[in-house]
């Protein structure tokens, strides 16, 4: 089952089993692959997706693409949305999203 169809039944019936393979897909799916997902998921139903599930996967993408400023942002706000518990780490996101960003200015021409 592809990454996508194990979020979607992750989000219509949360089970032990369609968890399990949800870990175990995601866990090595390339960035390319969880990105596409999320953005699938979170147009489709943005609360579909439990918290949990959506916190791994952004941090799967985040640890392939460290220098991607644009989903370290994008994880950072979906941290923030769902409270207080993981606005530390949200700052420390955005925080390193910032510096990416700026490192891009000042390389460019």
């Amino acid at each position: 089952m592809s990454l996508l169809e194990l979020a979607r039944l992750l989000s219509q019936r949360h089970s032990t089993r369609v968890a399990s393979a949800f870990v175990e897909v995601v866990t090595f799916a390339s960035a390319d692959e969880i990105v596409a997902m999320l953005e699938v998921m979170l147009e489709e139903d943005w609360m579909g997706l439990p918290v949990w599930a959506r916190n791994l996967a952004f941090r799967l993408a985040c640890l392939q693409r460290p220098e991607d400023a644009e989903l370290l942002h994008w994880a950072a706000n979906d941290l923030r949305a769902f409270g207080p518990d993981w606005n530390t780490i949200a700052v420390e996101l955005h925080h390193r999203a910032d510096q990416l960003e700026a490192g891009h200015e000042e390389n460019r021409p």
